[in-house]
């Protein structure tokens, strides 16, 4: 796997991470797993990774150009990462400093927009 498939497996890793995490402090589900209300959460962040027009270019969603998430999915998402945001450098260090890093990215055009002139 190549740097760049490393950094969307890395993005998946940290989603998981962050709904798990806020999962298990909120919902308290019975056996450790998510609770459904976060697996489903879960699979759609999957989903619009996967679907993401930029690929392994992809920037941070907070800093991305595009919305993807339809708005009830977008904020069920900012309330995990509002909750786990702030804990991951405790609980998941590695994926909190490169998430950070790759929040300094370069944040790429809109995929599909040509630069430099009048489009036509």
């Amino acid at each position: 796997m190549g740097a760049a498939g490393r950094r969307l497996s890395r993005e998946r890793k940290t989603l998981e991470a962050m709904i798990r995490l806020r999962c298990r402090d909120v919902h308290k589900p019975d056996g450790g797993d998510l609770c459904g209300e976060c697996r489903d959460l879960l699979g759609y962040a999957e989903e619009r990774l996967a679907k993401c027009p930029f690929g392994e270019g992809k920037p941070t969603c907070a800093r991305c150009p595009v919305h993807c998430y339809r708005p009830e999915m977008r904020e069920r998402i900012r309330e995990v990462m509002r909750y786990a945001g702030p804990r991951m450098i405790r609980e998941h260090p590695w994926l909190a400093l490169m998430h950070l890093l790759d929040g300094r990215r370069k944040t790429p055009g809109r995929p599909g927009k040509k630069s430099g002139g009048p489009e036509g």
